[in-house]
C-alpha cells in the first residue's frame, strides 16, 4: 500500500510518522509546497516540537517515511490520499471571523483530480465543516477523467504536548464513509491500516456527516468546560472560594468527571476557538440562531478571561504600568509544544504593551521572531515592539521587574529560584499565576504579593 499525505503541518507530520512507524510495509509520502517546512522535516531540527516525535521520525525516515515537495507524483502513486491542509477562519467575505476558509481543501481536491487515475481513497483529516465531503466529491468527479474516488472522514483528536502518545494509544479512531458497498469497503481499507496497532473495538465507524460533525463538537465541549470553570473562577475570587477546591468537588461526581476543569488565564491553540466559531456559524447557517449564540458565548468568556487577567495586573500595579517592566513566563499556548496559535500570552502581552509597559518574555521553546509575528498579527502597532524584550531565562526576564506573570505551565517554572527572583524585583514584588502552577503559600512566605486565578481572599 502507498499513502500520500498532503500537508506537512501539526497533524500531517506526526500522524504519518506514526503510521509509517507502526506499518513498515506501507510507503508513506508527506508532501507540501513549502520547501522550508519539508527541509526541516528532513533535518535534525524538526519544524514542530512534540515529545517523542524525533525518535519516531528518525526511525522511519528514509525507509518508508518520506518528506518531499513532489506533490503530484505522490498523489499519482498513492492508494490513499490524506488531506491535512490548513482550514483557518475566514478573514473576509461571508462568514468572516467565524466560518472555515476551505480554499486549501479545494485546491488539494483539484490537484488530486488532475493527476489521479483509477481508484483512490481520499481521507479528510483536516478539521472541516459538516458536509465538506460533498463538495470534495463534486470537485473530484467534475475534474477527473479516469479517477474513481471514495471520500472518507477521519478527524484527528490529538492534544499538543501528548500527540505522539495519543497517536500510539488513542481513545478512539473515528472513520466516516458512505453507506454504499463501495463506501464501506473504503472504510474497511482505512480500518485495516489503523488496526495494525489500534484494537478494532477502538475504531468507530459512522456515516460521513456524523464523523465530520463529531470533531467540531468534541472541541466545542472541551472548550465549553474550560470557559465554564473560568467563569466560576471569577465568582470564586469575588466570594472567597477556591476554584481548585470547587473543581475537585464537582469533578468527583462521576457524571461530570475531573478533566478540563483547570482554571487558567484562558485556552489557546489552533483548534478550540476556530472550531467553536465554525460550529456557531454552521448553526446560524442552518437556521439555529439560539444554538449559535450559545456556542459563541464560550469564546466570549475565554476572551473576557484573558482581558480580566491583564486588567488585574494593571489595577494591582497601582492602576498604571507605563514604563514598568512586566515579566511574562511562557508564550506557547500550553507546555511541551512550541505552538503559539491563539495563546493567551499574545493578548496579555499586546494589551500590556498598549498600556506602555516594557514587557520581558521568556519561553523555553518559542522562537523570538514568532513572538513578534504573533503580536503584529494580533494588531500591535509595530513601533511598540521596541518595548518587547525576549530573554533567555526566566530569571533574566524577572530582573528589575515590577510584576511577573506565569502564562504557560512549563514544569521548569515550578523549580525556579524564586528567592533570587524576589530579590531582583522591585518591591512590592507582584506575582500573577495564570495557570495556578506554583506553591502560593511558599511564594507568599518569600515575600511575593501573589494573585492566582480563582483564589479568593476570605479566611474560611
Amino acid at each position: 500500500m502507498n499513502i500520500c499525505c498532503i500537508g506537512a503541518g501539526y497533524v500531517g507530520g506526526p500522524t504519518m510518522a506514526m503510521i509509517a512507524s507502526r506499518c513498515p510495509d506501507i510507503q508513506v509520502n508527506v508532501v507540501d509546497v513549502n520547501d522550508e517546512r519539508i527541509a526541516a522535516w528532513n533535518s535534525d531540527e524538526l519544524p514542530i516540537f512534540e515529545p517523542g516525535l524525533d525518535e519516531i521520525v528518525q526511525g522511519a525516515r528514509g525507509k518508508n517515511l518520506h518528506f518531499h515537495t513532489r506533490v503530484e507524483d505522490a498523489i499519482r502513486d498513492a492508494d490513499i490520499v490524506f488531506v491535512c491542509v490548513g482550514t483557518p477562519t475566514k478573514a473576509a467575505g461571508i462568514g468572516a471571523g467565524r466560518a472555515a476558509d476551505l480554499r486549501y481543501i479545494e485546491l488539494a481536491a483539484r490537484t488530486i483530480a488532475k493527476v489521479s487515475e483509477g481508484p483512490k481513497i481520499i481521507v479528510e483529516k483536516s478539521t472541516i465543516p459538516v458536509r465538506t465531503a460533498e463538495a470534495l466529491r463534486t470537485i473530484l468527479s467534475a475534474n477527473s477523467e479516469s479517477g474513481h474516488f471514495q471520500v472518507l472522514s477521519n478527524p484527528e483528536f490529538l492534544a499538543e504536548g501528548t500527540a505522539m502518545a495519543d497517536l500510539d494509544n488513542p481513545d478512539r479512531i473515528l472513520i466516516g464513509g458512505e453507506t454504499t458497498p463501495e463506501g464501506q469497503a473504503a472504510v474497511e481499507t482505512l480500518v485495516s491500516v489503523y488496526n495494525n496497532w489500534v484494537p478494532r473495538e477502538n475504531i468507530i465507524t459512522t456515516n460521513l456527516w456524523s464523523s465530520e460533525l463529531s470533531k467540531l463538537v468534541a472541541n466545542a465541549f472541551l472548550a465549553q468546560r474550560i470557559s465554564s470553570i473560568n467563569s466560576i473562577s471569577a465568582l470564586c475570587e469575588a466570594t472567597g472560594a477556591d476554584v481548585d477546591e470547587v473543581a475537585n468537588a464537582i469533578g468527583t461526581d462521576s457524571r461530570i468527571g475531573p478533566k478540563f476543569l483547570k482554571a487558567s488565564v484562558g485556552f489557546g491553540g489552533s483548534c478550540f476557538q476556530k472550531d467553536v466559531l465554525n460550529l456557531s456559524y454552521l448553526c446560524e447557517h442552518f437556521g439555529l440562531p439560539e444554538v449559535a449564540a450559545y456556542w459563541k458565548q464560550v469564546i466570549e468568556m475565554n476572551d473576557w478571561q484573558k482581558s480580566r487577567f491583564t486588567k488585574n495586573i494593571v489595577s494591582t500595579l497601582f492602576n498604571t504600568v507605563t514604563g514598568k517592566r512586566i515579566a511574562l513566563l511562557g508564550w506557547a499556548f500550553k507546555k511541551d509544544t512550541n505552538d503559539t496559535r491563539e495563546s493567551a500570552a499574545i493578548y496579555v502581552c499586546r494589551d500590556l504593551l498598549l498600556e506602555e509597559a516594557t514587557v520581558a518574555v521568556y519561553d523555553p521553546k518559542v522562537d523570538p521572531e514568532q513572538m513578534k509575528r504573533d503580536l503584529l498579527y494580533a494588531g500591535l502597532p509595530e513601533n511598540l515592539l521596541d518595548n518587547l524584550e525576549v530573554c533567555d531565562s526566566a530569571t533574566a526576564a524577572a530582573n528589575q521587574a515590577h510584576g511577573t506573570a506565569v502564562l504557560t505551565e512549563w514544569d521548569e517554572f515550578k523549580t525556579l529560584d524564586w528567592n533570587s527572583i524576589h530579590e531582583s524585583m522591585f518591591k512590592p514584588a507582584f506575582l500573577f499565576d495564570g495557570r495556578n502552577l506554583l506553591d502560593h503559600s511558599a511564594l507568599t512566605t518569600i515575600g511575593f504579593n501573589v494573585y492566582a486565578i480563582g483564589k479568593g481572599d476570605a479566611e474560611s
